[in-house]
């Protein structure tokens, strides 16, 4: 038996957490534990393996099927890690002007003054242990801890890009402009995340970083291709023209999984089952491009001839042309001839519909996909007036589908959804009152929803989800369906543009069957959760946390 890679002895079976059906967090003694786990794990990963995601005490596993989570959790339980498992990666030398807001803070609360920070920040060799937070975000640790401090006690609302800080234990710099809590020390222009690289986050798991003091930083200039650089100036003879996009209008794919440890989430559409209904209605592919619109009002004229389908919500739609008027049904085929307009109106029930058009949507892909994450602003912008969206020709043998009925079973206004869920991955960190409150009142969707999560409504006279302990939750990988609970005590629903990771509880996780149904969720609609078994491993602890 090989030791255990952070203690050095005999390791006891590792203790899993079942985050849903389809995905468990692996938990780990130690950072360096976790590490040798993201190493093994994405160097020889499980048939079925989606994701796998480490963070300061968890390494989240995630699978296609239920089938292949359980399959690897009953090896998982068992598995040892040997010394061939160490954390090896590239070196990245960052050049540093170390004129942070707070390292005169820093200097104070470490002893070392601004002087001695700086000597320790550039004389230590920092590993990046794990992603998250944000596209090409590295928490970065060293030997010893060298500056170890605490968080500010009143974050930012906004860090400028290339800030470099401090936090716990961890060092890291900001990729992009966004709020942040971590004590500042110095800038770089360093290039931490470019999607048009091939390898986009300049730093990645396992690489080793150096800082480097300088007293001004030097810009680097890239050139940009001719093909990215240059924008259609023709007209498009076989596309789709977006007239007016309504409330909101994107294109959507399946997404683009397994970069979780970059911090970028899957993303895709909201409801996978209504989009890929869409494209076998018009002979796609499955994981072609649609156009996702919420609560109606999307405008699109024809360039050349299409064959198109709408699913999701159901739209009224009215094609307008030179011969006329006519309506254009759901789940069903329809032509839209050249120069023709379709118009969607408000949906009857729901809250997105989908557009597929036949030989599918060739906008560029980013990061293998052509999705937009309103969250991270990875992927095509928002569609707005004017959009073309080229449609390319049809490969043979792609045949246009039969009349279907709705993907989607949607409950009538007035009538509640039903969402089944599985308890965890910290179900233990609850009341039993708590689990019981979550499963048997109603929860009323908030107007502050959207992709990354559906919020709910406080409920009036009636008690919020309560923790049984004290003290905060290390950040831990989440996914889509997780029923995350803040300090509020009401729940958030993550969906399709969650965070890759989370530092609250997350008490259970809607099966993903039904994620179609919880993106289908408008605005004062009524939501009910009941709970189903979670799966468990032949070798699974009895209790969540504990070994055997």
């Amino acid at each position: 038996m090989s030791q255990d890679p952070a203690t050095g002895s005999a390791p006891s079976p590792t203790s899993l957490r079942w985050a849903g059906t389809r995905a468990f967090l692996i938990e780990c003694a130690s950072l360096e534990q976790v590490m040798r786990w993201h190493t093994h794990l994405s160097a020889h990963p499980y048939p079925g393996q989606v994701d796998v995601l480490a963070a300061a005490e968890t390494v989240l596993l995630a699978f296609s099927t239920p089938a292949a989570a359980r399959k690897a959790a009953n090896d998982v339980v068992t598995a040892r890690l040997d010394d061939a498992d160490a954390a090896m990666g590239k070196t990245v030398e960052i050049d540093v002007v170390y004129d942070g807001e707070d390292l005169a803070d820093v200097g104070e609360l470490t002893g070392l003054g601004e002087r001695g920070v700086i000597e320790a920040h550039t004389g230590a060799e920092w590993t990046a242990a794990f992603g998250g937070f944000a596209p090409g975000f590295a928490y970065l640790v060293a030997p010893g801890d060298p500056l170890e401090v605490p968080r500010r006690d009143s974050p930012r609302t906004a860090v400028p890009a290339g800030s470099v800080a401090l936090a716990g234990r961890f060092s890291a710099v900001y990729p992009q402009r966004s709020p942040g809590g971590w004590q500042l020390i110095g800038h770089t222009n360093a290039p931490l995340w470019d999607v048009n690289r091939d390898e986009p986050a300049l730093i990645r798991p396992g690489d080793t970083v150096r800082y480097r003091a300088v007293r001004e930083l030097v810009e680097v200039r890239t050139e940009t291709s001719a093909s990215a650089a240059s924008t259609a100036t023709e007209k498009l003879s076989h596309a789709l023209v977006v007239d007016d996009p309504g409330m909101q209008s994107l294109l959507q794919d399946a997404g683009r999984p397994g970069l979780g440890d970059l911090g970028v989430v899957a993303s895709g559409a909201a409801d996978q089952s209504s989009a890929a209904q869409a494209n076998r209605l018009v002979g796609n592919s499955p994981t072609a491009a649609v156009v996702e619109t919420m609560l109606g009002g999307l405008v699109v004229t024809a360039s050349g001839h299409h064959v198109l389908a709408l699913t999701g919500a159901p739209t009224p739609a009215q094609i307008n042309g030179p011969h006329g008027k006519r309506a254009a049904a759901a789940n069903v085929p329809f032509a839209l001839y050249h120069g023709e307009q379709l118009s969607l109106d408000a949906p009857t029930v729901g809250l997105r519909s989908y557009l597929a058009v036949r030989g599918g949507l060739a906008t560029p892909k980013v990061l293998g996909s052509r999705s937009t994450d309103v969250m991270s602003g990875i992927g095509p912008e928002p569609l707005s007036a004017g959009d073309e969206l080229p449609v390319p020709p049809v490969a043979p043998g792609h045949a246009v589908g039969q009349p279907e009925a709705p993907a989607l079973e949607l409950p009538e206004k007035g009538g509640a959804t039903v969402l089944r869920v599985t308890a965890g991955p910290r179900d233990d960190w609850f009341t039993p009152e708590s689990l019981e409150n979550l499963t048997t009142r109603e929860w009323a969707v908030s107007s502050q929803s959207n992709r990354v999560g559906v919020r709910f409504e406080l409920p009036e006279n009636q008690s919020v989800l309560k923790r049984s302990r004290e003290g905060e939750l290390a950040s831990e990988g989440v996914v889509m369906g997780s029923l995350q609970v803040p300090h509020s005590g009401v729940p958030v629903l993550f969906l399709a543009d969650h965070p890759v990771t989370g530092g609250y509880p997350v008490i259970g996780v809607v099966v993903p069957e039904d994620l179609p149904l919880a993106a289908q969720l408008p605005p004062g609609s009524a939501v009910r959760f009941t709970l189903v078994d979670s799966p468990r491993p032949a070798h699974a602890p009895e209790t969540p946390g504990e070994s055997a």
